[in-house]
């Protein structure tokens, strides 16, 4: 006789929790920035979205940073934690195909215990300006156009003057307070290409309108409104009233996420980056800067 309580199947046993690393990028125009917000199209939501969907349950994705609305990512990472079956192939594939034209995916890694935040060690970043006196339609979303011309020689010193560790409270956007405003920029360049100029930046951390913050003046700079040798009194000012207006979104873009073994860009100060391997200016800042 069958049909009794002790003839029905076991229940299967539970999934495995895995966690991936998801490198992706992203185009800001259409974004409110990367973190999750009640009611704005952000990337994070965007994201956890099409995951959830895909593994059949709620998903939390951590990144690697908090960039703020219109700003770009060239190349950034995520994490995830979920109880699933699918392996990293299929899930990069399945993203690729249901996440929206401005989000793309370029790969996905299972890696037990990553956290995309915590284990960063460094992050690059690139504020690019079109040097133009008319407007240049297939260059509006990612540069800054500035009709008059810039002394780039004025902006390159006194962007050296920001290299090493510093405390940038006066680049700091107001409205997100951290527990330290030093931080350690490992590489400073500024490059030219045609029409374009480009900053790079390489850090441990950046606070919430840094980069933003800096491209503003080193603008003022270029345009001869301000001193070349005015940054080390602006750094010791700590005042963001001091400092330049912030630069349009629309020209930033986080270019790279470095992780244990990872080489810096080439143009970062080995003496500098010495201590990005181990991580050790990071147990100096909040858990989840915001930044950009």
């Amino acid at each position: 006789m069958s049909g009794g309580a002790d003839d029905a199947p076991d229940p299967a046993p539970p999934r495995p929790v895995r966690t991936f690393r998801v490198d992706l990028e992203y185009d800001g125009e259409g974004f409110c920035g990367w973190q999750r917000q009640a009611a704005d199209r952000t990337v994070q939501a965007t994201l956890e979205e099409a995951l959830s969907r895909l593994v059949g349950a709620p998903v939390a994705v951590v990144g690697a940073g908090r960039t703020d609305a219109g700003v770009h990512a060239l190349g950034t990472v995520a994490s995830f934690s979920a109880a699933t079956t699918l392996d990293a192939a299929t899930i990069a594939r399945a993203l690729d195909a249901t996440l929206p034209q401005d989000v793309g995916v370029r790969g996905v890694e299972e890696r037990p215990g990553f956290h995309a935040l915590r284990d960063a060690r460094w992050k690059w970043y690139r504020y690019t300006w079109l040097r133009s006196p008319t407007r240049r339609v297939h260059e509006r979303r990612t540069a800054w156009r500035v009709a008059v011309p810039l002394d780039v020689a004025a902006m390159r010193a006194a962007a050296g003057e920001l290299r090493g560790r510093h405390d940038f409270a006066a680049f700091q956007s107001s409205g997100s307070p951290r527990r330290s405003t030093v931080r350690t920029l490992v590489g400073v360049r500024l490059l030219e290409d045609g029409a374009r100029l480009a900053l790079d930046l390489v850090g441990d951390g950046f606070l919430y309108g840094m980069v933003r913050a800096i491209a503003g003046t080193l603008s003022e700079v270029g345009r001869g409104a301000r001193r070349a040798d005015a940054m080390a009194a602006l750094l010791a000012s700590r005042d963001r009233r001091l400092a330049g207006p912030a630069a349009p979104a629309h020209g930033l873009a986080l270019v790279a996420v470095g992780y244990a073994g990872d080489e810096p860009p080439t143009f970062v100060d080995p003496s500098l980056a010495a201590g990005l391997e181990s991580g050790r200016s990071d147990r100096e800042r909040a858990p989840a800067d915001a930044e950009a």
